[in-house]
């Protein structure tokens, strides 16, 4: 296309803040393309990054790289790309994403874009690219009302869930070569939950486990429990279900689990951690985490849980997520809904989320192409 002109996005710098408005002019356009789409699609900036936690974050660290790119049209932003490259472990594997602004679909924008981020990952060495696409639940139902009936989904290779055949994104990420490996569910839920509901659940979870007892920090783990805590956090990249998508356990140490946590209080990242501790041996055995952004003050994005294979069925995901809802509401008192994501599959933790009042509310396919 004549006019268009892909540029790397500069790296902020350690120490920026603010606007950036004169030094960070391309991360800005960026940002604004992402917002308008969260806009269209959600109606808010609930699952959107703020300003801080961009600055942050595309500088990397020692475990991603992170790299950002603008498509300008005869010089007006008009979409983005970005590849986000692991360094310790999934060394061939890029994460890769692609946005287009509305007005300008359908122009082969995405396209260019699309292999703008697969030869960055090529020329680093990466032979898997993954990637991912969330969509309201809503907007499933409408495209089904209009271009055909509820079946009219591609199935996901882990058995579990579809996205619409219909949809945008599924037509791009087919035609350029991506397989739909796996379908997570994200779901809402509204704050503050009724405390009768906690306290029935919490009963009947504390009935199935004796021998345990929640603890619990906010923002930096203690000292005494961070070995434990980064076994957890290398459990939780083991255990989590990633369907057929190519997906290597992480290490975790002290330093990672540290290094996570300075990184997220400079983007302005707040958080609370439930953890469940094994009362006769002291080891960590589940916990589950929850964020917040002062930017965003109403909502809360609910991340990590896990529960260790040798302590299911004690009812400890369960445990530590009610322990962690009552703080966050006394905590942040203004927030009034949490965002989850999980694998269809995960019948599971989607139980638990369902008992405590979790609500559907979007779908997102992870997509994979492996090159030969």
């Amino acid at each position: 296309m004549n006019g268009l002109v892909i540029t790397a996005v500069a790296v902020p710098q350690a120490g920026d803040r603010g606007s950036g408005t004169e030094r960070e002019p391309d991360l800005l356009a960026c940002r604004a393309l992402r917002d308008a789409h969260h806009l269209a699609l959600w109606g808010n900036l609930d699952r959107a990054s703020t300003l801080r936690e961009d600055q942050e974050y595309w500088r990397g660290n020692g475990y991603e790289d992170r790299l950002q790119y603008l498509a300008r049209l005869d010089g007006a932003p008009v979409g983005t790309c970005s590849v986000v490259l692991p360094l310790k472990e999934n060394t061939a594997t890029a994460w890769i994403e692609v946005l287009v602004a509305a007005p300008h679909r359908r122009q082969g924008i995405g396209r260019r874009l699309l292999a703008c981020a697969e030869e960055v990952a090529r020329e680093r060495g990466r032979t898997v690219f993954d990637g991912y696409c969330e969509e309201p639940l809503s907007h499933s139902k409408a495209m089904a009302d209009d271009h055909g009936g509820p079946g009219d989904l591609l199935p996901a290779k882990s058995g579990s869930g579809g996205v619409p055949l219909n949809g945008a994104s599924t037509r791009f990420a087919l035609a350029c070569g991506y397989e739909l490996e796996q379908v997570e569910r994200s779901s809402m839920l509204p704050l503050p939950v009724e405390s009768g509901v906690l306290d029935r659940l919490g009963a009947d979870a504390r009935a199935y486990a004796d021998g345990y007892r929640t603890v619990g920090w906010q923002g930096s783990c203690p000292d005494t429990l961070v070995d434990a805590y980064a076994g957890l956090k290398s459990r939780m990249s083991a255990d989590v279900p990633t369907a057929g998508l190519e997906v290597e356990a992480e290490e975790w140490d002290a330093a990672r689990v540290r290094a996570e946590e300075q990184s997220w209080a400079r983007g302005g990242v707040d958080s609370l951690v439930a953890a469940v501790q094994h009362r006769a041996s002291g080891e960590l055995v589940a916990y589950t985490l929850l964020s917040h952004r002062p930017e965003r003050p109403h909502v809360l994005i609910q991340e990590d849980t896990l529960v260790t294979g040798p302590h299911r069925g004690h009812r400890l995901g369960m445990l530590a997520k009610i322990a962690n809802i009552r703080r966050a509401g006394e905590v942040w008192p203004a927030a009034r809904s949490v965002i989850t994501w999980n694998a269809s599959e995960n019948r599971h933790m989607l139980a638990i989320n369902i008992s405590l009042g979790f609500k559907p509310a979007g779908f997102e396919g992870e997509w994979q192409k492996r090159l030969e």
